[in-house]
């Protein structure tokens, strides 16, 4: 039976293990312990109701394959070298190792206990604070800035964004961003555009402690506490020096043919953030880039030619503003978008940002 090792149990990862796992020796490696639902990572930061809700074990995941929780090393060809373990022979090999992103967006540490101590840590530091500064007005500083604001409206809120408009990234309409900030104003939360700052706060990322910045313009803010909202960066650091090096691109993305096939290895691929897909990294493309690799995997199992294509879809935004506001950016099947608001919005994503799809995905109650 074919050997496919998956590397990253994001939502890529899991739907390929899970989706070969009738038909291959499917093995999934995970430096986390838990799954970890970053849709939702947001809302646990300000609400420790949600802070075990986000964390997911594998265990349920794969009836025949297996899960090993440990950090690859290195990748030669299609051996696989993880830490502390003897290396593993694949036949396929599925890179799903996603992105880095500052925290409370994703969490590094490899043991959920860590991280759940850490939102801890944060909730006692939000309740301490009455005014926090958020840097980036891209969809994360957005999506905080409301969730800050429900669970906390007595916080005074401050969002910095060095471009002269928030969602300034291309694919964002007009009309959005002029919802968006509507809902910004009405929430009281202060927008600073077209200055980034001269010097950062002399204190750490989500800790307590008061500082004065100021922007390159002169504009003054004051705050007690402050999160970097920007830094995305492809999680590919253990491809260098390795034959698959001269596929990776300066920002961190390996090269993909349109079958999802890394360039030069017929058997490899890649799925999710790590991909230079020319589009959005977003959950969703990251499943259906699964059910791609999926389906021309078991192609090649069969002796069959891949012929599956991926081909980015018309891209929803999904921008909730806490549980009861925010907007959405739609495409229909002729490319025309429009703007919902809130009650759409809510309905979208679910009251529980889809918490329940997840568990369900991972084969759990």
């Amino acid at each position: 039976m074919a050997r496919v090792v998956v590397v990253g149990g994001g939502y890529g990862g899991v739907t390929v293990a899970k989706g070969l796992d009738p038909i291959a020796d499917v093995t999934l490696v995970e430096q986390k312990d838990q799954f970890v639902h970053h849709a939702a990572a947001l809302r646990a930061a300000v609400d420790d109701v949600w802070q075990d809700a986000i964390f997911m074990p594998y265990s349920n995941l794969l009836t025949r394959g297996e899960f090993i929780h440990g950090t690859v090393s290195q990748i030669v060809g299609n051996t696989i070298h993880i830490f502390g373990r003897e290396p593993i022979e694949a036949d396929y090999v599925v890179l799903a190792t996603g992105a880095t992103y500052p925290f409370p967006a994703k969490y590094s540490s490899a043991k959920s206990v860590v991280a759940k101590a850490r939102l801890n840590q944060l909730h006692e530091n939000l309740a301490g604070a009455r005014s926090v500064m958020l840097v980036g007005g891209g969809t994360v500083g957005i999506e905080f800035a409301g969730e800050l604001a429900h669970a906390y409206p007595d916080l005074d809120i401050t969002i910095v964004e060095k471009a002269d408009q928030i969602l300034s990234a291309p694919g964002y309409s007009e009309d959005l961003r002029q919802e968006i900030s509507t809902q910004l104003a009405e929430l009281g939360i202060r927008v600073i555009t077209g200055s980034e700052l001269a010097f950062l706060p002399p204190h750490n990322v989500g800790e307590l402690g008061h500082f004065h910045v100021s922007t390159c313009k002169g504009e003054e803010i004051e705050g007690d506490i402050w999160f970097q909202c920007y830094g995305s960066r492809a999680n590919s650091g253990y491809l260098a020096g390795t034959d698959y090096e001269p596929m990776l691109r300066p920002n961190g993305t390996i090269r993909v043919g349109k079958t999802l096939q890394v360039e030069g290895h017929a058997h490899t691929y890649a799925v999710g953030d790590l991909t230079d897909v020319p589009e959005s990294k977003r959950a969703d493309a990251a499943r259906q880039q699964a059910r791609v690799v999926i389906a021309n995997i078991s192609s090649q199992i069969a002796g069959e030619t891949p012929e599956a294509i991926y081909e980015p879809t018309k891209e929803w935004v999904i921008l909730p503003l806490g549980p009861d506001m925010g907007a959405s950016q739609l495409v229909d099947s002729e490319g025309v978008s429009r703007i919902v608001g809130a009650d759409q919005t809510t309905e979208i994503k679910g009251a529980d940002l889809m918490v329940s799809v997840i568990r369900s995905q991972l084969n759990l109650p």
